[in-house]
């Protein structure tokens, strides 16, 4: 496990330079907000993390299947990943920031992935909680 990366991953790359191709400037992997989201766009108040089928469990994917030895271990870690998900992104709405999610099994398709996130970045922020 030492060897998965936690940035720079090849779907990020991927939305990454279809962004920046596009003219949209972001910061990378911020510290500062929970989670560190991938991709940060301040003056629009949003955040879009890249995630892994497997790592972060994404529901109905063939990429989130739990491998066959010690199931248990893979569960319980697995699990508390997306806990920790779903923490993160209900902190960071509370800060009043925007968040989408996109999944490394989208990202294979980027006529369907680039219109989804521009659309995302275009849509008027949701007013604080």
């Amino acid at each position: 496990m030492s060897r998965v990366r936690a940035k720079n991953t090849k779907p990020e790359m991927v939305v990454r330079r279809m962004l920046h191709a596009a003219g949209y400037r972001y910061r990378l992997h911020a510290r500062d907000l929970p989670g560190k989201p991938d991709l940060v766009f301040p003056g629009r108040r949003k955040v879009v993390f890249i995630n892994g089928c497997f790592w972060h469990r994404h529901r109905d994917c063939a990429h989130a299947r739990l491998p066959k030895s010690r199931t248990e271990f893979w569960t319980d870690k697995l699990e508390r990943n997306r806990e920790r998900d779903e923490r993160n992104v209900e902190t960071l709405r509370e800060q009043g920031w925007d968040v989408l999610t996109v999944w490394e099994c989208e990202v294979r398709d980027p006529d369907i992935i680039m219109p989804r996130v521009v659309a995302f970045l275009e849509q008027r922020p949701a007013p604080p909680r």
